[in-house]
């Protein structure tokens, strides 16, 4: 082993490519775009390095042309579950105690290889399977995620240089070792950024893990751990097991060498976890490190201060980027009745200039929504607002699932604050206004607070800095990530980290040290070098 100390070049956010006429990377990215299409590939279990086919298959399609199959994909069973932590333990040997900076250098190598030859990779599978417009895949599949493997690193060192003070004639220090067991990693489907960080922050820190990736990401989580292997990441230390939930989730969690799990995804389903976690507490090796990011019902709140462009442009792009299939779309506003009159003529008119359909046609500002069940949930909280006295749908409400999963950017104008799309998440295209009247700002604030069971992100849009300063203070619990006079989503690591309380989650903050940490059991060592040969104190010479 070296003997010299190794320090990481400080990270910088990976820049966004613009993907303009005639550009390089827009040539380079519409050929994978072509070849993904004209191919229909399958996709193995891997499991200690090795391809595993079960024959229960599962397909992958394109949401907005759901007929058309990318790949099939084989699914795992119990028998899979058992394989993959055999293989993940024959793994944490070995890697459980390589150098820091040995892994450190697989994860600079993976972020490297994504920003360069793997970027159109992974950026067509993700607008294909996700289907996500140029943009947003840019944004999450390659430079989020190229982020989170450089900025991770960096902050690995920084927490193995974290060390105690001592006094004279010891040495006191504090070592990070990885968790005994493995760690379950379950991402979703709206962000590849997130089901590449899930698994690889454990990891990063010494653990191996058993990665669910969502049923309907499982293509673009399968080309992540292609690219895992091309930078030399070690057989077994990230096992790939898609699957049905019920299937494998269950299996994993009771296992007593279970050591943490790496959770985004429903509220429903991550409590569903901790109580199974919980009723088997008892048989577990060491206590279970659990950390999840679950959801959001994220606000705008406008002041009668508000700037309209800049308010109309915060309600667009947070509420309809990616079909509002974020954690941290905006859903529901809070708009004083001074501006309403004015921004509502504005909102209507520039949502009728939203482009929607195939994400190959890059003038396409939103495309469909992720499969069928998506496409009921949101359509339903439609049609219910179609039907209530108590709100009116004042732009979009129009959808079709014909060839793909299409849902309009839809306003809802609530009646009353509390009306269903003003609580509830849907996790869709549509966002729900309030109009409130102008001297009930901090009353309002209150409801805003009050209203939902989430805590993950919102904004103030206000030139008035009282106001902001009001707002902030009522609106301090209310926000794991709090935005000043923009919309309420697009997270940068290094920057904002990401995460929030109440039902939105443990708040560990992907892409910090914060998360890090949860990964690591420390170990501190007292080291004394004249020990004491007599067991007397000074105290006790005399009576």
């Amino acid at each position: 082993m070296s003997n010299a100390k190794f320090t990481l070049p400080d990270p910088v956010n990976e820049p966004i490519l613009a993907y303009m006429p005639g550009s390089q990377e827009k040539k380079a990215l519409k050929a994978m775009l072509a070849k993904m299409s004209a191919e229909e590939i399958e996709i193995p279990l891997i499991i200690g390095g090795k391809e595993v086919r079960t024959g229960k298959i599962g397909r992958c399609v394109m949401p907005h042309d759901h007929q058309h199959v990318l790949a099939t994909y084989h699914m795992a069973g119990t028998k899979e579950v058992e394989a993959a932590v055999a293989a993940s333990q024959i793994a944490w040997k070995t890697w459980s105690v390589m150098p820091w900076w040995e892994r450190a250098s697989i994860f600079k190598k993976i972020g490297a290889l994504l920003s360069g030859p793997w970027r159109a990779t992974l950026n067509a599978a993700t607008m294909l399977n996700q289907s996500k417009n140029v943009y947003q895949a840019e944004i999450d599949s390659a430079c989020e995620l190229s982020d989170f493997f450089n900025f991770n690193a960096k902050y690995m060192e920084m927490i193995y240089e974290q060390q105690p003070s001592s006094s004279a004639g010891l040495w006191n220090r504090l070592e990070q070792r990885a968790l005994e067991g493995f760690v379950f990693a379950v991402t979703p489907f709206n962000f590849t950024s997130i089901a590449g960080n899930l698994p690889t922050a454990p990891a990063m820190m010494g653990n191996v893990v058993l990665w669910k990736p969502a049923s309907s990401a499982v293509f673009s989580a399968y080309y992540l751990m292609k690219l895992f292997k091309d930078a030399g990441l070690p057989d077994g230390v990230i096992n790939f097991i898609p699957g049905s939930g019920k299937e494998v989730g269950p299996n994993v969690l009771i296992n007593p060498l279970l050591a943490g799990v790496h959770f985004t995804g429903s509220t429903a389903v991550f409590q569903n976890m901790w109580q199974t976690i919980g009723a088997n507490i008892a048989n577990y090796h060491s206590y279970p490190r659990i950390v999840g990011e679950t959801g959001g019902k994220d606000f705008i709140f406008a002041h009668a201060s508000a700037d309209v462009d800049e308010l109309n442009t915060a309600i667009v792009r947070g509420a309809f980027e990616y079909q509002g299939q974020k954690c941290s779309a905006a859903s529901r506003a809070y708009v004083p009745e001074s501006l309403w009159p004015v921004l509502q003529e504005k909102l209507i008119a520039t949502i009728r200039t939203i482009k929607i359909g195939d994400v190959a046609d890059f003038r396409n500002l939103m495309n469909a929504v992720i499969d069928k069940s998506a496409f009921a949930s949101i359509t339903a909280y439609i049609d219910y607002a179609m039907k209530s006295p108590d709100a009116e749908i004042i732009a979009g409400g129009g959808y079709n699932d014909l060839k793909g999963y299409f849902i309009e950017p839809t306003v809802i104008l609530a009646k009353e604050p509390h009306f269903k799309t003003m609580e509830e998440e849907i996790f869709g295209p549509v966002m729900t206004i309030y109009v409130y009247p102008d001297d009930k700002f901090e009353e309002t604030l209150t409801i805003c607070d009050q209203t939902s069971p989430y805590a993950l992100t919102g904004s103030i849009i206000a030139k008035d800095r009282i106001a902001i300063e009001i707002a902030s203070k009522a609106l301090l619990n209310a926000a794991g990530n709090f935005y000043i006079n923009d919309k309420p989503t697009g997270a940068v690591v290094g920057q904002q980290p990401f995460g929030g309380s109440r039902a939105s989650g443990t708040n560990d903050k992907a892409g910090s040290m914060i998360n890090l940490l949860r990964w690591v059991s420390p170990r501190a060592t007292k080291e004394t070098f004249v020990p004491a040969k007599d067991y007397h104190y000074p105290f006790m010479t005399e009576e």
